[in-house]
């Protein structure tokens, strides 16, 4: 088959990576800056009241940096395995802030960036990533959390004839090897969704969606009980590895034998991973409840979300309280600043106006909808999309780079860290995520130019 140029394009940015690795741009011209979280999810908890901040000096077993889905479920299970051990987790703002709780909802299966080199890896990534969804689930029941959430299936649709043929036949492979995923014609697809422009889709009826601000919050109280300390508007401002890994905040600083980076796209402004991730900005936007009558209207009956098959990726969820939620559909639904920056501030209203224009092609139906609210995350995006969580040094634990499954894939991150912190590991190696190595991306000025080069002129973004 002849080499596209979008494929020929993406070699050369990574020989391009390669060869300029070895650029460093100076860390002190780039600034954590964190904004707060208005999404949808958030509105959902505005009686939650932050810890107050770390003051004076402590000491830790396990500090962790990040109070989103990695680092709290690393919480959860660390307090559970090793109670007699010291836990505490340092957040910039409050918990949930970052991407956990401004992401589009949807407990996905699956792992960007691992390629189904066979059956039985296909099978184990599936099992993996439904495990962690059952995690979710399960500990929403066995704690009686205000969570909102569901679980009734959601599906990729594909947009054009050829590959919706394609994506049957591997539904029914997948099927003949314990996956169960199904497939339906567009026809099948309707009376779920009222798609429209759509040949087909693949339904998982495991997947579901998320709120998950309210998830994280409601599992503070459960982390306190279990002896966590939690300490929120506490930004780690510089790390030093030493005997012990020292810790420096505004107003104290921890003295740790291990610690935890779940921080994700903001990683790289604590001095790890700069040249394997970088914060991709994504644009997020949701209506109000819908009334009975309105769902009718849209024609949305079942099914908790759907994403589509382009590069450029839709995606779209409605909550259990009848919020649509959807994100992606354009270059525009994606941002890279310059430095790295950690917040969106700019004016995105083109962004979301052409967002708006995306879901009615999909959704004619929608039109006219009232938007509440809009919001914009920050991911870690890797040159391959790929994740990796493990170990550097024995004392650095890490999971990021979920790309888009981040839901599913940052609360099983956490329970994988504590299981290699205590020395279980022989699972965790049976997985390509597992200490996985980042393709390199060089830093500034050849990211901004490289990923600003790339979308304009393949007119492709991150599939995310």
């Amino acid at each position: 088959m002849a080499e596209t140029f979008a494929s020929r394009l993406e070699k050369l940015s990574l020989q391009a990576a390669k060869a300029v690795s070895w650029w460093t741009y100076p860390s002190s011209l780039e600034k954590l800056d964190i904004d707060e979280n208005h999404s949808l999810w958030a509105s959902y908890t505005p009686d939650y009241q932050r810890n107050a901040p770390l003051k004076g000096d402590t000491t830790a077993d396990l500090a962790i940096i990040g109070g989103g889905f990695t680092g709290t479920s690393a919480a959860y299970h660390f307090s559970k395995h090793f109670p007699e051990k010291r836990c505490i987790i340092l957040e910039a703002k409050a918990l949930a802030n970052g991407a956990s709780g401004r992401n589009g909802g949807m407990m996905l299966n699956w792992i960007n960036g691992i390629t189904d080199e066979s059956d039985e890896m296909t099978k184990r990534v599936y099992d993996f990533t439904n495990s962690g969804i059952d995690m979710i689930t399960g500990l929403i029941q066995e704690h009686n959390l205000d969570v909102s959430f569901r679980r009734d299936g959601s599906m990729e649709v594909f947009t054009n004839q050829e590959r919706a043929e394609k994506a049957h036949q591997e539904a029914e492979h997948l099927q003949s090897i314990g996956v169960p995923v199904k497939f339906f014609t567009s026809d099948e697809i309707r009376p779920h969704i009222n798609l429209t422009n759509v040949y087909g889709a693949t339904v998982d009826m495991n997947e579901g969606q998320l709120n998950g601000a309210q998830y994280i919050r409601a599992m503070k109280p459960i982390l306190e009980s279990q002896g966590v300390e939690i300490y929120e508007d506490t930004p780690v401002l510089k790390i030093n590895e030493g005997a012990d890994v020292v810790l420096t905040t505004p107003q104290g600083q921890v003295r740790a034998k291990a610690i935890v980076l779940a921080t994700n796209g903001y990683t790289g402004k604590l001095g790890y991973f700069r040249k394997a991730i970088f914060p991709l900005h994504s644009h997020v936007f949701a209506t109000p409840p819908l009334t009975e009558e309105q769902k009718q209207q849209v024609g949305w009956h079942s099914l908790s979300g759907y994403s589509d098959d382009l590069d450029r990726i839709s995606y779209s969820s409605m909550t259990r309280e009848g919020n649509i939620v959807f994100g992606g559909g354009s270059n525009q639904s994606y941002a890279y600043l310059y430095n790295n920056k950690t917040a969106y501030r700019a004016n995105a209203t083109s962004a979301f106006s052409k967002m708006q224009h995306t879901q009615t092609e999909y959704l004619p139906t929608a039109k006219g909808l009232p938007v509440s609210h809009r919001w914009t995350g920050t991911l870690a995006i890797s040159l391959r999309r790929n994740c990796s969580i493990g170990v550097l040094r024995n004392r650095v634990f890490y999971g990021l780079g979920y790309s888009g499954h981040g839901v599913t894939l940052a609360n099983l991150a956490g329970k994988v860290i504590v299981d290699i912190y205590g020395g279980n590991t022989e699972e965790a190696k049976q997985h390509e995520w597992y200490n996985q190595d980042f393709a390199p991306i060089p830093l500034e000025p050849f990211r901004w130019i490289g990923y600003h080069g790339f979308t304009r002129l393949t007119g492709r973004s991150p599939r995310t």
